[in-house]
């Protein structure tokens, strides 16, 4: 079999992992994900359906896709989670999930049948009252014991964090404290704008920020980790520690010159950035029988070099161009 092209952009990129989101819907309402109203929910049609999932999946794992994630809205809400799961687990990538973590014990098997064995768990405070606030719901004690029961598993656990200025960047030194004795990573995520989140910088903590309180707190103990080609984070550990944090500053300091991801959203359109206001309909070309790969391939080559364009930091902070996107559910995490 002659392996096909990468998929590549017009800088040169290629694009070997694939986010997938499997709905738009979630068991939280995150302050930074959704809109206070919520979203408009749409009728099920408007969505990829079970075999649409796996089928264009499969034609962009022929494409040369390595990795697929799976993300949401919350992923394991969706119905046909389980099946979608252990039916992707069948192709030659890497899969993985980005999770709530409230429904994880229940696929626990399906996990295992997959060969899924990354979870990223989203955990944006280590005090219940201010988590519940955060999420405007009650699910603090659930989300922490079954990440407790993910690691005794086997699974390897990320937990991501979205750092809000007066909110919980007062917990950045004990979150990595408890990732340390957990053996685990914990990533804190710059604050993003997306439309409804009511973004604007005053709210976010940059990496130097943190940085600084780490290196008061931990000192000469903080040591820097290797970080591989694509990685989107900036890697720590403390010393003679178990664990480790990381950064994702795509605010401040972004990493689109490494670049090689694709988001397909729950309802079929590519994004080829996640800030682009802009997307490509790969579902109803699909359903017309139409053969998609030119359209995926015309998709990344038009992306932008940095940001969908918003290539200084003024130029993203302006709301004129940062709110033309989706909602942050809306588009998969």
């Amino acid at each position: 079999m002659i392996e096909a092209s990468p998929i590549v952009d017009l800088f040169g990129r290629i694009h070997n992992y694939l986010r997938i989101s499997l709905t738009e819907r979630c068991n939280l309402r995150c302050t930074y994900c959704m809109p206070a109203e919520g979203i408009v929910l749409r009728d099920k049609s408007n969505f990829m359906n079970t075999q649409e999932v796996l089928g264009i999946a499969t034609t962009f794992v022929q494409m040369g896709i390595k990795k697929i994630r799976l993300t949401g809205g919350e992923p394991l809400v969706r119905k046909d989670a389980a099946t979608v799961i252990e039916e992707l687990g069948k192709l030659p990538i890497e899969l993985a999930i980005t999770t709530n973590g409230i429904l994880a014990d229940q696929f626990i098997n399906s996990f295992k049948t997959a060969g899924l064995h990354t979870i990223n768990v989203s955990l944006d405070s280590l005090e219940k009252e201010k988590f519940n606030s955060i999420s405007r719901r009650n699910y603090f004690d659930k989300v922490v014991s079954n990440i407790d029961l993910l690691i005794a598993s086997g699974f390897t656990i990320k937990v991501n964090v979205v750092l809000m200025r007066g909110i919980n960047d007062n917990e950045i030194c004990d979150f990595i404290e408890w990732a340390a004795k957990k053996n685990i990573q914990v990533r804190f995520i710059e604050f993003m704008p997306f439309s409804g989140n009511r973004w604007d910088w005053s709210k976010g903590v940059s990496y130097n920020e943190i940085m600084e309180k780490v290196n008061a707190r931990f000192g000469n103990s903080v040591l820097k980790m290797p970080d591989k080609k694509n990685d989107t984070a900036k890697n720590y550990r403390l010393a003679d520690q178990g664990g480790s944090f990381a950064i994702i500053s795509s605010v401040t300091n972004p990493f689109c010159s490494t670049c090689n991801r694709i988001r397909l959203t729950a309802d079929g359109k590519i994004k080829n950035c996640l800030f682009s206001g802009t997307e490509t309909d790969l579902l109803n070309a699909y359903r017309r029988g139409e053969n998609i790969e030119q359209i995926i391939r015309s998709s990344i080559w038009d992306k932008k070099a940095i940001r969908a364009g918003m290539e200084s930091f003024e130029d993203f902070s302006n709301t004129d161009r940062n709110s033309k996107n989706r909602s942050m559910i809306a588009i998969g995490g």
